[in-house]
Order: C-alpha cells, then structure tokens, then sequence
C-alpha cells in the first residue's frame, strides 16, 4: 500500500503533508467538497473526481470523510493543517455562509 499524502489527527483534523498532491475532501452526499492545496483551504467549485484513479490524474487524492478508513460518517467541523502553517476550520453547518472555512491558528508550526 502506499503512502497517503496526509495524516489523519484525533476524530476530526486532516493534516496535509504533500506539497505536489492537492486534497480534494468529500463529507457526504449533500455537503459541499473542499480543496486542499499547499497554500490553504477553499471551497471546490470544480468536477469532483468519479475515483482515485481521475484523482490521480489532476494531481489530487480524493478523501472522503465517511469511508471506515478515516472517520466514518460526516463531520459538521474538519479542522485541515497545511504546509504552510496555518489550521483552518471548516463548519459544515455554515456552509452557505463566508464562515464556512475560515483560519483556525496561523503558524502553528
């Protein structure tokens, strides 16, 4: 098997740790996906990716919260650490909202 391009932290944090590989992180059917890259955290308005094999392909790895391996059902608060530094919140609750990701702790390096 090989290596994941993140760890996963406690019930409910993703730490990113490939700078080359995006994230692109599903919670659900109806929740919004984000994207993970080097420099932050963001809503994904693009194509989610039908497997990881596509995933692959844009140079991403496809992470869906509910599978067994991570956490096993959807998440209302993801807390996501990137190369750079910084935590971000993502409140699934406020996902209509600017809320919906926003810094947690800068530099926490």
């Amino acid at each position: 098997m090989t290596e994941r391009p993140y760890l996963v932290s406690g019930r409910n944090t993703i730490i990113h740790k490939v700078r080359k590989l995006d994230l692109i992180i599903t919670n659900g059917e109806e929740q919004p996906p984000i994207i993970v890259t080097h420099k932050g955290v963001k809503k994904y308005t693009g194509r989610v990716p039908e497997n990881k094999r596509e995933a692959k392909m844009m140079d991403a790895e496809l992470v869906d919260l509910t599978l067994g391996e991570l956490f096993g059902d959807e998440k209302t608060l993801l807390f996501v650490q990137t190369i750079n530094g910084k935590e971000y919140k993502v409140d699934y609750s406020k996902s209509d909202t600017p809320l919906f990701v926003k810094i947690h702790q800068d530099s926490v390096i």
